[in-house]
């Protein structure tokens, strides 16, 4: 019998613990609500300026067509010969590459939400050797272009400046024959009917503005891309990361020099498949550590460039709601010891308002964190929350002194908490060495009770 209540005891606080569960994903959902909210203002932002860019080129592309016979059924069953119109086009890439340029951030509000844009002055350079073209299977060419593939076209500021062995041309909306694999701007070249591409020089002098990354894809047999920046937390990614770096407190300048050897771009772009100049955000945890690198956010190999947020409040709230559980287990468990120890009847309504308490911590941290840094929301929340459970516990454990020792183990806890949020890659080592240390500290104070005895008290 008395084994069968402190069991009954045991179980009871397994079920509001349990119960607790309900607000605490209910706070969850809360926060993956504000974080679509987020993406929105983005999409909007977006929608109304340009969003993530991705540059390809200079490309020279010569156009052509072909026309074939065909046997084919009539509606009558009958064989007839039909002609059919090929199309096509040749497709050039640069020797060389050079793409340099600073990129300005801004912040644009909306709401209660900051999206982070920016605008690149792009120079860029690019050699291309002679190309001849193939007359034998009776292609018909067409006038050659100069393609500059763009995500956003109306990220464009002013007009850009386009010079081909010193002689200025004009740059046209949309990439003609290669309209259906990338969006962007072509300028006609001098020449066509056939006539062999002679070497020449391009210089591109443009203004381009985008949302929160940009991507620069190395075309070219050779690549050199500089980038510097005022914004302090870039995060580089794509395939290639930075030769050459450095990132202060007053920005960043990164320098990529890339081998078509170890680049795919070339062989992506003759493959005739994807959609070259779209790109995906990145969001969520990957926005921090860049998880989500690579194939998932464009279709060709590019040097990334992103300008993240490194306190993004609703990561860090999501990562330190998901501790809430570890927040109340180690508080039932305290009571349950003391109650037990001290033969000091707690009621299950005294635990359920405990716990209550301290799920609503998350929301004050995420409701706070919109309007005031992370810090400091985390550090009003947390006072709030220790200043009531001391009132509430001076009342329930009947001292003032045994509520000040939870209210300081609750401080305890919630100092851990924050530097499990500071120190991302030792999350999981702290986390472990704070849950075998407080097991071993249960087991040290429970190591001469008796619990048969202890069960004999309970009411």
């Amino acid at each position: 019998m008395k084994s069968l209540k402190l069991l009954l005891r045991f179980l009871t606080v397994g079920g509001l613990v349990l119960l607790l569960m309900v607000p605490l994903l209910m706070v969850r959902g809360v926060i993956s609500d504000r974080e679509r909210y987020q993406a929105q203002a983005v999409e909007r932002i977006a929608g109304s300026m340009a969003g993530q860019q991705q540059v390809i080129g200079p490309l020279r592309v010569v156009p052509w067509q072909r026309t074939t016979q065909a046997t084919v059924v009539n509606a009558e069953g009958k064989p007839e010969i039909r002609q059919e119109i090929v199309h096509g086009y040749v497709l050039q890439t640069p020797k060389t590459l050079q793409a340099a340029g600073g990129l300005k951030p801004a912040l644009r509000r909306i709401g209660l939400y900051d999206v982070r844009t920016y605008q690149w002055s792009a120079r860029m350079q690019a050699h291309f050797d002679p190309l001849a073209l193939d007359q034998a299977d009776g292609r018909a060419y067409g006038r050659p272009i100069l393609v500059m593939g763009l995500s956003d076209v109306r990220g464009l500021i002013g007009t850009p400046v386009v010079k081909v062995d010193g002689r200025i041309l004009a740059f046209e909306g949309g990439t003609g024959a290669m309209s259906a694999r990338m969006s962007g701007i072509h300028a006609a070249l001098g020449g066509g009917n056939g006539v062999p591409l002679p070497a020449s020089t391009v210089q591109l002098d443009f203004g381009l503005a985008g949302t929160e990354s940009l991507g620069i894809s190395p075309i070219a047999d050779s690549n050199r891309i500089d980038v510097h920046s005022e914004w302090p937390h870039p995060l580089f990614g794509g395939r290639f990361l930075p030769t050459r770096r450095t990132v202060e407190a007053s920005g960043f300048t990164a320098s990529w020099e890339i081998s078509s050897l170890a680049s795919n771009a070339q062989a992506q772009l003759a493959s005739g498949e994807g959609e070259f100049t779209r790109r995906m955000p990145l969001t969520g945890q990957a926005a921090l550590d860049g998880s989500s690198e690579g194939p998932a956010l464009t279709r060709i190999d590019s040097a990334d460039i992103h300008l993240v947020d490194p306190v993004d409040i609703y990561t860090q709230a999501d990562r330190a709601s998901k501790y809430g559980i570890l927040f109340i287990v180690l508080t039932f468990v305290g009571f349950a010891l003391f109650e037990l120890i001290k033969r000091l009847p707690i009621h299950p309504l005294q635990y359920l308002l405990v716990g209550l308490a301290l799920a609503i911590f998350f929301l004050l941290l995420l409701s706070l964190s919109e309007h005031i840094a992370f810090w400091k929301a985390y550090l009003a929340s947390a006072l709030a929350c220790i200043g009531l459970q001391f009132f509430y516990l001076s009342g329930v454990l009947r001292s003032w002194l045994r509520a000040a020792g939870f209210a300081v183990m609750l401080t305890a806890l919630y100092g851990v908490l924050y530097m499990l949020l500071l120190s991302e890659t030792n999350a999981l080592l702290m986390g472990s060495l704070l849950l075998f240390g407080i097991l071993a500290a249960i087991m040290w104070v429970t190591r001469k009770v008796d619990w048969y005895d202890l069960g004999s008290g309970l009411r």
